[in-house]
C-alpha cells in the first residue's frame, strides 16, 4: 500500500522523464485514472474559481488592513467587507489573513496593577464618600497609563467632586510625576 502511494506521488516525475512512454501507459501502470491526471494538469495552468476569488479577496483584505494602519484583525476586516457588500465567511477571512501573514494589533494587554505588599497604603481621607457639600471642597484624581509605540504615556486629571470640572491635568512619557498644571 505504501509503495503504491509513493509511486502515485511520483507519477509527475515519471511522465516528465519518459515522454516517449506516453501518459496513458504510465497512468495505467500506476492505477491512476487519466481524468485525475488531466485535472491535475489543468489545475496547474489555470487555478479554480475559488483560488481566483481567494487572490482577489486577499488583495481587498490587504488594502483594508493597510487603510487601518495595520491595526484591524479578522473580525474588523470581515465587518468592513460585509459593509462593502462582499459576502464572505469569517473563517475564510481568518484563513486568508493567516496565509498572507497579516495580523491585527490587539489592544488587550496581559499586565495589570499589582500593589507592593511592603508599601504603606495612602490614608482614605474621605472614607469612600465622594460627595461634597460645596465646590472646591473635594477633588478626585486618577492616573492612567496608555501603551504607545514611544513608550508608556501617563495621563492624570484632577476633578472637582461637585461641579465635575477638571481642575488640573498632566500627561507625559516615562514615569509619572507629582506636579500638575492648573487649568
Amino acid at each position: 500500500m505504501e509503495s503504491s502511494r509513493a509511486a502515485r506521488r511520483n507519477h509527475r516525475v515519471l511522465v516528465g522523464e519518459h515522454p516517449h512512454l506516453g501518459v496513458e501507459c504510465v497512468l495505467r501502470e500506476l492505477s491512476i485514472a487519466s481524468s485525475t491526471y488531466y485535472r491535475w494538469r489543468r489545475a496547474g495552468r489555470e487555478p479554480c474559481e475559488r483560488r481566483r476569488q481567494d487572490v482577489e479577496l486577499t488583495g481587498q483584505i490587504k488594502e483594508i488592513h493597510a487603510d487601518s494602519g495595520g491595526i484591524y484583525g479578522s473580525p474588523r476586516v470581515h465587518a468592513v467587507l460585509k459593509r462593502e457588500g462582499v459576502h464572505v465567511g469569517r473563517k475564510r477571512v481568518e484563513r486568508l489573513m493567516r496565509e498572507a501573514e497579516i495580523a491585527g494589533i490587539s489592544p488587550r494587554r496581559n499586565a495589570f496593577t499589582r500593589r507592593d505588599p511592603k508599601a504603606t497604603l495612602a490614608p482614605d481621607l474621605v472614607e469612600r464618600d465622594f460627595t461634597a457639600p460645596a465646590p472646591n471642597r473635594l477633588w478626585v484624581t486618577d492616573l492612567t497609563m496608555i501603551t504607545t509605540g514611544e513608550g508608556p504615556l501617563w495621563l492624570s486629571a484632577i476633578r472637582d467632586a461637585v461641579s465635575r470640572r477638571v481642575a488640573a491635568t498632566r500627561g507625559g512619557y516615562g514615569t509619572p510625576s507629582a506636579d500638575y498644571s492648573a487649568r
